[in-house]
């Protein structure tokens, strides 16, 4: 009856923790993006914005 018990608690708390996981995850991937800044690498995205043209002023 016991080990029921506990075996139950265990599957009640995993899903609550699970969110605590994410943000763990998501702040030690953020802490080596700023880690990674700070060596002098950068992230370039693929999406540019363009340049408006000269005949349009």
């Amino acid at each position: 009856m016991k080990k029921l018990i506990r075996v139950g608690i265990l599957l009640l708390a995993t899903p609550g923790l699970s969110g605590c996981w994410l943000l763990a995850v998501g702040g030690a991937g953020a802490y080596g993006g700023y880690k990674m800044k700070e060596e002098g690498y950068t992230l370039q995205n693929p999406v540019k914005k363009e340049a408006p043209a000269e005949s349009s002023k």
